[in-house]
């Protein structure tokens, strides 16, 4: 959501004469679901299945398959379905009275309560629609480039903003270079800094560059704040893709060490789908441009234009968060891992099969990938992924775009049971 227009001001101005009650407060307000998790450790709670089937509980998930492709988005929780459901219906009645008047308070609650869980201030974020639309208006407003300018992606980023990052050499005139990140199963941090530093050297007018926190292929973790710390020593802006990293790593933004990001707030916090965050650094606005000729150079909000927003999507967004809070986001880190490495760990031990995930806990995440060795085409993991579903009921994706060719992805979620990974091995080992 852009700042509101003038006469959207004037509306606001008038309004607050009139007694504002709140969309949410004319419906019931919906109750927080009953997971409080025990007084565990996270590494114990982690293996807690009566604790996790409890909030399993709350989630309306087919059983159709196995499902593990939780990371395209994560499924609401049934009371943010239920608070959803209930917007739709008040934003709907109120109409132009409700948008007008009523909304534009309780989306700075919203953005407020959104800045509080990524720790950083209200005017350093503003909502967008997803990741997608965040980092867009980052990399295509970063006006701190000029013609002759180098920047540079990696085939970890997601494909959308490698493209974005092309665009640039239209947009901006400059140098576009492309690196290739370390594989997985054999990744340290170290060789992860050097990938990024070795670059920076070879390349002195290095200027930008995006730095993919959690990669949507492998799963990999960057050593982010590292990496965002040797940039900086080199006077380059780096655009942060935590698209991935918000919601299931237990951190926040001050603990990368950029000074801009792009968010999703509908992957791993469970938010309706179409909603994200921008994240920039107060003081560093001025590095992005105004979006399409908006004005007011001070103010984030003016860095992007959604036009008229998913209302109800928005309001549901604190309930989504106060969930998120009550499970605990080192709870849900610690579990996700538990998952993925009982289903890692016993495919390593499988012949013909190549696991793509780092022995490392810091490099590691839900995700993780996987082929049968030497079968790197698009087309042997589409036909991969297929055949897991069609003969076992495991539904995992094909990814493409690695340097060292296409996988299958697999992302459990909390709501995930160590059975639906066990059908996974039972299927690799088939």
């Amino acid at each position: 959501m852009s700042r509101p227009d003038p006469q959207r001001r004037a509306w606001l101005r008038a309004g607050l004469s009139l007694p504002l009650v709140p969309g949410s407060a004319l419906a019931a307000a919906p109750a927080l679901p009953d997971i409080a998790p025990p007084a565990l450790t996270p590494a114990a709670l982690a293996r807690d299945n009566a604790y996790w089937a409890r909030v399993a509980a709350h989630y309306d998930v087919t059983d159709e398959v196995a499902m593990l492709d939780n990371g395209y988005w994560g499924s609401m929780a049934r009371p943010v379905v239920a608070a959803y459901q209930r917007q739709v219906a008040e934003v709907n009645h109120g109409n132009a009275y409700y948008g007008r008047l009523r909304f534009p308070p309780e989306y700075e609650a919203a953005r407020a309560a959104v800045a509080t869980a990524l720790g950083v201030e209200r005017d350093e974020i503003v909502l967008t629609r997803g990741a997608t639309e965040a980092l867009q208006a980052l990399i295509g407003g970063y006006n701190r480039l000029r013609p002759g300018d180098t920047v540079m992606c990696a085939d970890v980023d997601y494909d959308n903003m490698i493209t974005t990052m092309g665009w640039l050499k239209e947009r901006r005139g400059v140098e576009v270079v492309k690196i290739a990140a370390p594989d997985a199963a054999t990744a340290t941090v170290q060789s992860l800094v050097d990938c990024y530093a070795q670059p920076m050297e070879r390349h002195p007018k290095l200027k930008m560059m995006l730095l993919t926190h959690v990669n949507h292929r492998n799963g990999m973790v960057m050593p982010v704040a590292e990496i965002t710390r040797m940039a900086r020593e080199r006077g380059i802006g780096v655009i942060v893709d935590t698209a991935h990293g918000f919601g299931q790593l237990d951190m926040r933004i001050p603990d990368l060490g950029c000074d801009y990001a792009g968010i999703n707030l509908h992957k791993w916090i469970g938010a309706p789908v179409g909603v994200g965050a921008i994240y920039i650094r107060r003081g560093r606005v001025a590095d992005i441009d105004p979006y399409m000729g908006e004005k007011d150079g001070i103010d984030i909000r003016t860095r992007v234009h959604t036009g008229t927003v998913n209302f109800a999507a928005y309001l549901a967004l604190p309930l989504a968060l106060d969930i998120h809070a009550r499970i605990g986001v080192a709870n849900k880190q610690a579990r996700l891992h538990h998952l993925r490495t009982r289903w890692v760990e016993a495919a390593r031990g499988i012949d013909g099969i190549e696991v793509l995930a780092s022995p490392d806990q810091r490099l590691t995440s839900a995700i993780a990938s996987f082929r049968l060795r030497g079968k790197t085409s698009v087309a042997d993991n589409v036909a991969l992924s297929k055949r897991l579903l069609q003969e076992h009921g495991v539904f995992a994706v094909m990814r493409d775009g690695l340097a060292s060719g296409a996988c299958v992805r697999v992302t459990p979620a909390i709501f995930t049971q160590e059975a639906q990974v066990d059908r996974l091995v039972s299927a690799l080992r088939a």
